[in-house]
């Protein structure tokens, strides 16, 4: 495990922390809604683009320079902001205070719009950003430049075989408690239909069955549209091989490492998910209340089955976690995609 500490002054500035891979949702929230944190306590993630100011408009860029920040499609705007930034849960963080005059925000919280708002309480340094306002995931985000990361003296954690994972603890249902969709999902769903759009190179596909029957209808205004061509299947360990019909399969992110499950023979492309979203696509369904067999006895009620969630709204996919994916991906400078985006919209 690591901690970080203030490149000035030494000071440690977080709990022990291990490394996890950054979440498919970071970046996506629900507007005028306030969020829990995004990482799970004792971890840290790390961005590996460019994120937060100084933003420069595309026609000022140019495709080229915009490519090197990670951005191959037209948008609004580029950002020249760090690479490398550190995000932790707030509750890790340590030795930190509020910069006040750099707290602005849009309502109910910080939002990070002046930089840097939280100094080493030691020597005085702006090391990290605190942003907890509405429409964002509650993070601490640690600038790369001033902090260093050291060893915390206790023992690393190991990262687990695909094998060794608990898919059940990972699962994540699509409808919260109140009846309204899980804000991961929303963001997360488009995340993966991107990365899809890319692996069918803007030819129409066929969703497989468990994410059709849940979302077939919401999603179906982000992919190419035709009679299907291609066939996507759910793939990944602890279920079975997948067909040897489909062309493209979804399979799960590794919670630490990132890297996508890959199957062992075939030629299908993969396209990754969130791991909380496909584990529960794969996992068996819900249980009957009714016994398998017979009848109840005379006077028993079942008061131990609690019916599954049914959503009180449609599903919102993210639209900006779709399209800040999209024009991520390398592919998408590709004569057909790029068609494929202008036809259907700048996002920005």
């Amino acid at each position: 495990m690591d901690v970080f500490a203030c490149a000035g002054c030494g000071a440690e500035l977080t709990a022990p922390v291990s490394r996890v891979a950054l979440p498919d949702h970071t970046h996506f929230g629900a507007w005028e809604e306030l969020h829990p944190p995004l990482m799970e306590p004792s971890t840290y993630a790390v961005d590996p683009l460019p994120s937060g100011a100084p933003w420069r408009v595309w026609g000022e860029v140019g495709e080229e320079p915009a490519a090197r920040q990670g951005v191959h499609a037209p948008v609004y705007s580029v950002s020249f902001g760090a690479r490398g930034r550190i995000v932790i849960a707030p509750g890790d963080s340590r030795g930190m205070a509020l910069i006040p005059e750099k707290c602005a925000g849009y309502c109910r919280g910080i939002d990070g719009r002046d930089g840097p708002n939280l100094a080493c309480e030691r020597c005085g340094r702006a090391v990290a950003t605190r942003m907890d306002d509405c429409g964002l995931w509650q993070t601490v985000w640690l600038e790369p430049d001033a902090v260093r990361r050291l060893p915390s003296g206790m023992p690393a954690v190991p990262i687990p075989d695909w094998d060794e994972l608990d898919l059940t603890s990972y699962a994540v249902p699509p409808v919260e408690p109140d009846g309204s969709w899980s804000r991961r999902w929303e963001a997360a769903v488009p995340v993966a239909l991107a990365r899809l759009v890319v692996a069918c190179d803007a030819r129409a596909v066929a969703l497989p069955g468990p994410l059709a029957e849940l979302l077939g209808d919401a999603v179906a205004g982000y992919l190419p549209a035709g009679p299907p061509a291609l066939t996507a299947g759910l793939a990944g360990p602890g279920v079975p091989a997948p067909r040897p019909g489909d062309d493209i399969l979804l399979v799960p992110r590794h919670p630490v490492t990132g890297e996508p499950w890959r199957p062992s023979h075939g030629t299908a492309a993969v396209v990754p998910l969130d791991i909380g979203v496909w584990a529960h696509l794969v996992l068996p369904a819900e249980t009957s209340p009714l016994p398998a067999s017979g009848r109840l006895p005379e006077g028993v009620l079942r008061d131990d089955y609690c019916l599954p969630l049914r959503p009180w709204r449609p599903f919102l996919p993210h639209s900006r976690a779709f399209s800040h994916t999209l024009v991520r991906l390398p592919a998408i400078r590709r004569p057909s995609l790029r068609a494929y985006y202008e036809r259907y919209g700048r996002p920005y």
